[in-house]
């Protein structure tokens, strides 16, 4: 299947996705701020420039966007066109993700990823059930988890590669 678009139009396409305050990190903050939790966000200095840091809690949350993060669930699709040069740049991705949480957990930072999935999509979760896993995993001390359409589970971190 070729694409829909010439070259030049897809290249813009793709420039305009934007990598702060996207419609799943507003829907986060809002769901945050509701539950009262404070936290800052994108902090530069912080393996991975994690969307939400919680201090109080020393928990760091990302939202992940199911198809730059491969998630295996329904919004992640293997292009059709150039599926070498995607699956290349999203294994890159997801390397890199491994990477900063592990960097992160050494740090002493409990991690949470929030998949795109459980913010939209026809399978997200409801506000409330979204915010209850967030107060059980900020609240409850837990280590490294990930929330996706199903709930809340734990995630495996490994060590960063020493050299």
């Amino acid at each position: 299947m070729t694409d829909v678009h010439n070259k030049a139009t897809r290249s813009k396409n793709m420039r305009a996705i934007g990598t702060r305050d996207t419609a799943i990190e507003k829907r986060l903050a809002q769901l945050l701020t509701q539950a009262g939790f404070e936290f800052r966000v994108q902090d530069a200095s912080l393996a991975g420039r994690p969307d939400f840091i919680l201090d109080d809690y020393q928990g760091i949350i990302f939202t992940h966007g199911c198809f730059w993060h491969h998630h295996d669930c329904y919004l992640f699709k293997v292009p059709a066109t150039r599926t070498e040069f995607w699956l290349e740049k999203i294994g890159k991705n997801a390397a890199r993700d491994k990477r900063d949480t592990a960097a992160l957990t050494a740090q002493g930072w409990r991690v949470l990823i929030v998949w795109e999935c459980a913010l939209r999509g026809r399978l997200k979760l409801d506000d409330a059930a979204l915010t209850e896993r967030l107060e059980e995993w900020i609240c409850g001390g837990g280590d490294a988890a990930q929330i996706d359409t199903q709930g809340i589970h734990p995630l495996t971190v490994f060590p960063p590669h020493r050299k």
